[in-house]
C-alpha cells in the first residue's frame, strides 16, 4: 500500500467523521414563533349602530379605525366616538383617544382622555372627564375607578370615581369629592 492510498484513506475517514460529527451537533430547530396577532378586518373612516335583541339602537360609533381580533373577536378602535341612548331617544356622546370593546359587545373600556356629554336636549347641560371609562351599554352603566370631573352651568364637581345611569341621568361621585359653586350672578 502506498503512502498516497494511507493518506487518502485518512482524509476520507476524517471527513466522515467530521461531517457525522458536524450532524450531530447542529443546531436543534427553532420553533416557528406564533405569528403576530392579525386583525381579522379593519374597518376605516366609518360610523355604525348596533341594534339591541328587540331591535332598537343600543349604540352607534363612529371612528377613523377599527381592528377585529381574530383570537378572541374583540375590537380596538382609535378616537372612537360612541353615540349612546337614554330611555328618552336622547343620545349621550362619549369620545377618547382609544377603545376596546368586548366580542358580545356588553363592554367598552373607553382609555385616553375621555370625555362624556349628556344629550343636547338635556335640560341641564353636563360634561364629565377622565383617562379611562368603562361603559355596559345593555346595563346603561358607565364607570371609572379614575379621577372624574363632572362641569354643570353653575357648577364643577370633582371626585375620585365615577358612575353614572345614561337613563335616568344620574351621577355618583365615589370619594374625595369636591364642589365649586359658580351663582349666575358671579358670571
Amino acid at each position: 500500500m502506498s503512502w498516497r492510498l494511507g493518506l487518502g484513506l485518512v482524509l476520507l475517514l476524517a471527513a466522515v467523521l467530521s461531517g457525522w460529527s458536524a450532524w450531530k451537533q447542529r443546531a436543534a430547530p427553532i420553533a416557528a414563533a406564533p405569528a403576530a396577532e392579525r386583525s381579522d378586518y379593519v374597518m376605516r373612516d366609518f360610523e355604525m349602530t348596533r341594534l339591541d335583541t328587540k331591535g332598537l339602537e343600543s349604540v352607534s360609533l363612529r371612528a377613523p379605525e377599527m381592528q377585529r381580533s381574530a383570537q378572541d373577536r374583540t375590537f380596538q378602535i382609535s378616537r372612537p366616538v360612541f353615540q349612546i341612548p337614554d330611555g328618552e331617544g336622547l343620545h349621550w356622546e362619549m369620545r377618547s383617544n382609544s377603545a376596546w370593546v368586548s366580542a358580545k359587545a356588553d363592554e367598552v373600556r373607553l382609555q385616553g382622555n375621555v370625555e362624556g356629554r349628556s344629550p343636547e336636549a338635556a335640560e341641564v347641560p353636563t360634561t364629565f372627564k377622565t383617562e379611562s371609562l368603562n361603559v355596559f351599554p345593555r346595563k346603561h352603566l358607565v364607570t371609572t375607578p379614575e379621577a372624574a370631573t363632572i362641569t354643570r352651568p353653575g357648577s364643577i364637581l370633582r371626585g375620585v370615581g365615577l358612575e353614572v345611569d345614561t337613563q335616568t341621568r344620574q351621577y355618583t361621585l365615589l370619594s374625595q369629592v369636591k364642589t365649586r359653586y359658580e351663582p349666575k350672578s358671579a358670571r
